[in-house]
């Protein structure tokens, strides 16, 4: 049986004919950058969220970058992020010359560590970047908690997260000063191309990012800022206006997928319960935990990613490989261990918990459309691999 980590062509032809109409509604009006499907787009998303206000742009790295600068984030200004993310977190506050502060992640969620957060504030600290990993939030009520206290703006970094409750029900990208979004083909609300947005409450700050979204310029030719090309096509708007009302049944079904992951682990004797961190004899596999689960809200985890912690993970890749499974690794290496950041001086442990998450975590087929038996098969594809090692 061969299991892609990810196919979509299946959510595609679910919706084909309604993907096929926006797409040539674009097509036959010539309108490809910005226009009415943007506009549109951004008022959806913010009826969907409950925000005020939403930026259109070019990608989740651009609506980072965007981000940052409207808050005009200098030249050695500190920007604190987790060590462990997508690299987008970190390089988009290199780009501005500012200082990345890495900060390591909480075992169980691979969120960052909020008392680690709180060590390396200086009197150079601007802002935070929490990352809400795997589509799971951070714990953002303390996360706020120590940003007011030291007067730090929040940028949140949810790009695997579109529609992902916190514990009081508020939905992550509209707790901070701003959100931002990917539309990467990969993520849960996935365009046809690269895309994202911008989320925010504050008028101001989105006027702003608004104007700086293309060049700095308002009206035509005349720049307060200098800003960028941040612009979202109006083919990937349209796309992505089919999918989002679909987008909660599909999270719903990376749910049940996990669910079932997780049964399934535990039926087969290598696991006992999600949410351990030490490997042991009943504890071969360690499940990823929902830790919002029982706080009453729908979205507690939209599972971007399904991802588990095993030994010999290399082993278990080429295995897993050889039966025509799907896997990755989310992420091989932190960003204190970077070529680019070495100039940074940090020491690598300073950072335990990332560390073996890099050298341990597999990412396995989450993806809404899979059928319960190809999850069974692998499962039952790693339960061999353990026992061929014994």
């Amino acid at each position: 049986m061969k299991v892609p980590l990810l196919d979509l062509k299946p959510q595609y032809l679910s919706i084909k004919n309604e993907i096929d109409e926006a797409i040539k509604r674009v097509v036959d009006s010539q309108y490809f950058i910005m226009g009415p499907d943007v506009s549109l787009l951004e008022e959806e998303i913010c009826n969907y969220l409950n925000c005020k206000f939403a930026i259109g742009v070019s990608s989740g790295t651009d609506a980072l970058l965007l981000a940052l600068m409207a808050l005009d984030i200098k030249p050695d200004d500190e920007v604190i992020v987790p060590t462990y993310s997508f690299f987008a977190t970190a390089g988009v506050v290199a780009r501005l010359n500012a200082i990345p502060v890495f900060v390591d992640i909480d075992p169980v969620t691979f969120n960052i560590n909020p008392e680690d957060l709180k060590r390396k504030i200086t009197s150079k600290t601007k802002a935070i970047i929490p990352v809400h990993l795997y589509g799971q939030s951070a714990d953002m009520e303390v996360i706020m908690k120590i940003a007011k206290e030291y007067n730090l703006k929040v940028v949140e970094d949810a790009a695997q997260a579109i529609g992902t409750q916190y514990k009081d029900g508020k939905f992550v990208g509209t707790i901070g000063d701003a959100g931002c979004f990917s539309f990467f083909p990969s993520k849960n609300l996935g365009g046809f191309g690269d895309g994202g947005i911008i989320t925010t409450n504050d008028e101001e700050y989105y006027h702003k990012m608004k104007i700086m979204r293309v060049h700095g310029m308002e009206p035509k030719y005349y720049h307060k800022f200098v800003g960028g090309n941040f612009r979202l096509d109006s083919i990937q708007a349209a796309i992505l206006r089919v999918k989002l009302p679909h987008l909660d049944s599909w999270s719903e079904k990376r749910r049940k997928n996990a669910e079932l992951y997780n049964r399934l682990f535990i039926e087969a004797n290598l696991a006992e319960e999600a949410g351990r961190i030490n490997f042991d004899e009943k504890n071969k596999v360690l499940l990823p935990e929902a830790i919002y689960k029982n706080s009453g809200v729908k979205n507690y985890h939209i599972f971007n990613q399904y991802v588990i912690r095993v030994k010999n993970r290399d082993k278990l890749i080429n295995y897993l490989k050889s039966k025509e499974i799907g896997c990755e690794i989310y992420y091989p290496v932190p960003f204190h261990r970077q070529e680019c950041f070495s100039y940074l001086g940090y020491k690598d442990d300073e950072f335990p918990v990332s560390n073996n998450a890099a050298e341990t975590s597999l990412a396995l087929p989450i993806y809404p459309e899979l059928s319960e038996e190809q999850i069974k098969y692998v499962v039952n594809t790693i339960k061999e691999f353990f026992e061929n090692s014994n």
